[in-house]
């Protein structure tokens, strides 16, 4: 890579790592950099998840605050990730990458309009009373979490949207919250795909455009869950919407 180049990526970085801290669409700005530079759509899908992990876990540290009280909650949806992302990057080394690009922005589609109507239906809902989450709606939240892991650990772009969309709809809580719970999620997710392309696919990393990535997403995570966490729910909400939209575009037209 050039200079430029190499400045391109980590500024794709730091936004990335901003938006997947508030939000959770920062793929749709530094994958289509990584391939602007010269990589191939599947070492930079590789690239892409190992960069953005730095970025995970400081936006999953800006938002602690919001994680009190979702501790058991975590331990029990954390394995689901770990299985989903997994199998994501199993289908990313073995399967043809048209194979998803039918039914991803149907999915995230889907996501958009759960984040959009959230507050209607969170009105049905149970107050939680503090206990933990169980039966029907536990086993809903594992296979989302399941399912999401699986889209990361493959694609990873808008993740985040599909997460706060299927997670709003089963939990009565705040955007904030359920956005704290997303972040510690895709850190899961990024850092076990990250962890299996390290191990299986080493040859498909391109190192230095992972390197910029993390620096990048480090600084931009922390900064924008700094900030982001004072975001009105109103906003956020409309922001997860726009960036859903702007996904779902992206993808019909690649």
């Amino acid at each position: 890579m050039t200079g430029w180049e190499m400045l391109a990526v980590a500024a794709a970085g730091v936004a990335a790592g901003g938006i997947n801290a508030v939000v959770g669409s920062g793929t749709l700005v530094s994958f289509p950099v990584l391939l602007a530079v010269g990589l191939p759509p599947v070492p930079a899908t590789i690239s892409n998840s190992l960069g953005l992990v730095a970025g995970n876990v400081s936006g999953s540290i800006g938002y602690r605050r919001e994680l009190r009280g979702q501790r058991g909650l975590l331990l029990r949806l954390v394995p689901a990730s770990v299985l989903g992302a997994l199998t994501g990057a199993f289908l990313l080394l073995h399967l043809p990458a048209s194979t998803f690009e039918a039914v991803v922005p149907v999915l995230i589609g889907i996501a958009v309009v759960l984040v959009a109507v959230q507050p209607v239906l969170q009105r049905r809902v149970p107050e939680g009373d503090g206990a933990p989450v169980r039966g029907g709606r536990l086993a809903a939240l594992f296979a989302g979490a399941y399912a999401t892991g699986t889209y990361g650990g493959y694609f990873a772009a808008s993740q985040g949207v599909l997460q706060i969309g299927i997670f709003g709809f089963l939990l009565r809580e705040s955007l904030q919250r359920l956005n704290a719970l997303k972040n510690v999620l895709t850190l899961t997710v990024n850092t076990v795909a990250a962890g299996a392309y390290v191990v299986v696919a080493t040859d498909r990393i391109d190192w230095a455009a992972a390197g910029l990535l993390a620096a990048g997403s480090l600084a931009g995570g922390a900064v924008s869950s700094r900030y982001g966490r004072r975001l009105p729910a109103s906003v956020l909400r409309t922001a997860i919407v726009v960036l859903g939209v702007v996904a779902i575009v992206v993808l019909v037209r690649r």
